[in-house]
């Protein structure tokens, strides 16, 4: 496969996955107020997760309820944004036209063409759980199309790999949320708000309902943090992801799972394998932010190593000195 194709159904599938995950965020708050009304909005700690705020400073400088949105949802200069990851997704799939099913293409337009034209007619606030709700959709709608129609071949094994990748990061980054809406207020921990907060973030990871009939007792942070983490059946969970996404790279590749030649097996094995025999008391000694931190580091050098394996172009005579080694 050319990498220029391979890149491009990865590249597809990240955005897709990101302008999906970039909803959940902002979900998190939306879902904190309807379920209780009267508590104070928290908005910084949605751009901090992003990593981004220097930039949502430079551009917007106050912190507020509709500057976050329109910075995370409709900026077209904001690389991350919902408006400009679908339009990129849009971009890639139009570049692979002859990769992709027809019904893959159709939704990825019709998914950037929606919310275009409500980046362009405005939303009223009480407009925003709804439209937040149809991103989401979107994205479940993508992939379970191109599940269903495109042959689950080496192609389909790179989009999925860029879809768990994207999503393993992206989970941990929600998690992360509720460490900093902590932050300004620890003697809440315990409280009925901590519990609320907490169910609010189960929802906006769509996890609500499997945490509850994986758990079967009341929500506790614990619980929570090791579902979102260490579950190996949740598709949203860090563990199932990350596996998944080790999987397919061993497809791509072709040789069998623990014969590892590329740096890439090597970073995501290792990672997979800490996994494997983590605990939720190691997690917790370590504290949830600076396993957060050091998770998402790791994730990006997957990452890293994914785009200097298969997509960076490399001159011909470093081609066959690599190829020699093999």
């Amino acid at each position: 496969m050319l990498s220029r194709v391979a890149n491009s159904i990865y590249w597809l599938n990240r955005y897709v996955e990101r302008a999906e995950n970039v909803a959940r965020f902002v979900d998190v708050n939306l879902n904190l107020l309807l379920d209780s009304p009267g508590v104070i909005q928290q908005w910084q700690p949605i751009v901090i997760t992003t990593g981004d705020l220097p930039l949502f400073q430079q551009r917007y400088g106050e912190v507020t309820e509709a500057n976050v949105i329109q910075f995370l949802t409709f900026d077209r200069d904001y690389p991350n944004s919902i408006l400009s990851c679908l339009r990129l997704a849009r971009e890639n799939a139009r570049s692979i036209r002859e990769i992709i099913s027809s019904e893959m293409w159709e939704q990825v337009n019709s998914f950037y063409l929606m919310v275009k034209d409500v980046a362009n007619s405005g939303l009223k606030t009480s407009e925003l759980p709804e439209f937040f709700e149809k991103v989401k959709m979107g994205g479940h709608l993508f992939s379970g199309i191109m599940d269903a129609t495109m042959s689950h071949n080496e192609a389909w094994h790179f989009g999925r790999m860029g879809r768990f990748l994207e999503r393993s990061d992206k989970t941990s980054r929600i998690l992360d949320v509720k460490y900093y809406i902590l932050l300004p207020s620890i003697k809440d921990i315990g409280t009925p708000l901590d519990e609320v907060q907490w169910m609010a973030l189960l929802k906006s990871a769509s996890a609500y309902e499997m945490y509850r009939k994986r758990q079967q007792h009341r929500i506790t942070p614990n619980g929570i943090v090791e579902f979102l983490i260490l579950d190996r059946e949740f598709p949203r969970s860090i563990q199932y992801c990350l596996s998944a996404t080790e999987r397919s790279l061993y497809q791509i590749i072709g040789v069998t799972q623990g014969m590892k030649k590329h740096p890439v097996e090597k970073v995501l094995g290792r990672l997979c394998s800490e996994l494997d025999y983590l605990t939720i008391e190691e997690i917790t000694h370590t504290g949830l932010h600076e396993f957060l931190d050091n998770l998402q580091t790791r994730i990006n050098q997957t990452g890293e190593k994914i785009f200097e394996t298969f997509f960076e172009l490399q001159p011909i005579e470093e081609q066959r000195l690599n190829n020699y080694q093999l």
